[in-house]
């Protein structure tokens, strides 16, 4: 996103910062160009978690285990969570993280194709958070759904593109473009579902919050 520097330096130099070992993990991350939250999405998530207080926490996307390991710092101890990821050199590192943080009664990490895995999960989830391929996340919805109890929090990550999704899709790059389509297809479908009450907010890369409404 396309943010004023000044402000967004001013809005980080407020934050009260994390632990040593997942400021680490997130340097780590950074240095080998990893993707990960950003701090305003990872801010963002910290309030959400601590008002929710999930007690079964989902996310697609675990790459290195870096968010995993911060969301579970402000779940709660008691709070399960299982998370994805289907690249074998991140789930190698994801795995070394996830004991180094001594989180693997808390955190499961399941290997595989998501669109696979997800349908072999059992609801309810009470919490989900969206962080893999963006073109895919369209395809995960109706799993996504299916695994979201009514009144549950659903967070996706990377909505806006780093503000591609307002272009045309003749303005985007060809390689973009079939992401740039599934991208604003997802959006459709989050604010449009009768099932969910959602907000689209510009921070960090674009981040949405949806709750599933009750029966």
């Amino acid at each position: 996103m396309n943010v004023d520097e000044r402000m967004t330096a001013y809005i980080r130099s407020l934050d009260h910062g994390e632990n040593e070992y997942i400021r680490t993990l997130e340097q780590e991350a950074l240095n080998d160009r990893v993707p990960i939250i950003r701090k305003e999405t990872a801010a963002l998530l910290r309030v959400l978690l601590t008002m929710k207080k999930p007690k079964r926490l989902l996310e697609v996307g675990a790459a290195v285990g870096f968010s995993s390991i911060f969301m579970s710092e402000y779940a709660g101890a008691s709070c399960k969570i299982t998370t994805i990821e289907n690249y074998e050199p991140r789930i190698v590192k994801a795995r070394e993280n996830i004991k180094n943080a001594g989180k693997q009664e808390q955190i499961t990490l399941l290997e595989g194709d998501a669109a696979d895995i997800l349908k072999t999960l059992e609801p309810p989830y009470d919490f989900i958070f969206m962080d893999a391929a963006k073109g895919q996340y369209m395809h995960f919805f109706p799993q996504i759904m299916r695994l979201l109890e009514d009144g549950g929090v659903l967070v996706s990550d990377n909505v806006l593109q780093d503000g591609d999704i307002v272009q045309s899709r003749y303005a985007v790059t060809r390689r973009n473009r079939t992401i740039h389509s599934r991208m604003r297809e997802y959006l459709w479908e989050l604010t449009h579902n009768d099932a969910l009450e959602t907000v689209v907010l510009p921070v960090g890369d674009g981040v949405t919050i949806s709750t599933k409404k009750p029966r």
